[in-house]
């Protein structure tokens, strides 16, 4: 329930968290009436519909966008949806128009009683739970890139090159995630290394360590998939040349006979046999022993070795 001396006033001195739904229309007009002592730009940002991360500072005030994964009822999925929050000394807002995988991770937290000392830190929970939804599926990669190497040794499946393309599409998305909110990250520190205010006691510095080595993985993760999908290609191209050998040798082999019933089979006068009753006996022996000299040839110059 709201407090209904409006936000960031509890009547008892400590802070709240409020977690708002976007999509809905009265979400905008309720907040920028009871938001009038946050800086304007912050509460552009926090209704806005940018898409592009960013972490700002303004006084006392935090407000940002970061990205996250989505969380559907079946679970974590590959989408991306967008987190916007504004933190000033005892109010953090946070609004979201999809179900995010951070959001429903604290709120479970939460739950369970692992309460945070302050709402500073209850953002630095949220914004880890964002490198822990990608670490998540950072694992998953890895397992499916095990599975289709090791099938990937025996056989080469049909299936094996459209999950290869998931894999590295879903790993060079969550890179590009995590190097944008590494670049947020720093430009942040640099910003309020000066700065004062209980909101700038964000610590930063876990997350960006998290978010390094979690995009130092990633890039392991997708240069292999592109490994593997080189390897797919090479054998995929090794296949098709095989059976353009195969077509060339049977082609090679039936050649001299289609000349020779090409010859006979001519609507003129004077043909050889024409006139003799083996003539067809002959003819089909003249077929097969000029396939068959061809086939002999061919074996002979190392062609048939596969």
């Amino acid at each position: 329930m709201l407090p209904p001396n409006g936000l960031g006033d509890t009547g008892d001195g400590r802070w709240l968290w409020v977690h708002v739904n976007l999509a809905d229309a009265r979400v905008g007009p309720y907040l920028r009436a009871r938001l009038e002592d946050v800086p304007q730009a912050a509460v552009s940002l926090l209704l806005s519909v940018e898409d592009r991360q960013q972490l700002h500072a303004d006084g006392a005030c935090i407000y940002g966008v970061f990205g996250d994964l989505v969380r559907r009822l079946e679970g974590l999925s590959n989408e991306l949806g967008l987190l916007h929050f504004v933190a000033t000394e005892k109010l953090l807002i946070t609004g979201r128009r999809d179900g995010l995988h951070s959001i429903e991770a604290v709120r479970k937290s939460l739950r369970s009683g692992q309460g945070p000392k302050s709402h500073t830190a209850l953002l630095e929970s949220i914004l880890m739970q964002v490198a822990s939804g990608v670490e998540e599926k950072y694992e998953t990669i890895g397992d499916e890139l095990d599975l289709i190497e090791e099938r990937l040794i025996v056989d080469l499946d049909d299936d094996i090159p459209k999950r290869l393309a998931k894999c590295r599409r879903l790993a060079v998305r969550l890179h590009r995630l995590l190097s944008t909110q590494r670049s947020v990250i720093g430009r942040y520190e640099q910003n309020t290394s000066q700065t004062a205010g209980q909101a700038h006691v964000l610590k930063t510095s876990p997350i960006a360590q998290r978010l390094d080595w979690l995009d130092h993985e990633m890039v392991a993760l997708r240069d292999r998939a592109h490994l593997l999908q080189e390897e797919v290609s090479l054998r995929m191209t090794d296949q098709t040349n095989r059976n353009l050998q195969l077509l060339t040798i049977v082609t090679t082999v039936f050649l001299p006979a289609g000349v020779i019933s090409s010859i006979f089979g001519m609507n003129v006068g004077g043909l050889p046999l024409e006139h003799d009753r083996s003539g067809f006996i002959v003819t089909l022996l003249l077929l097969f022993g000029a396939s068959g000299l061809v086939f002999l040839i061919l074996k002979r110059l190392g062609m048939l070795r596969r």
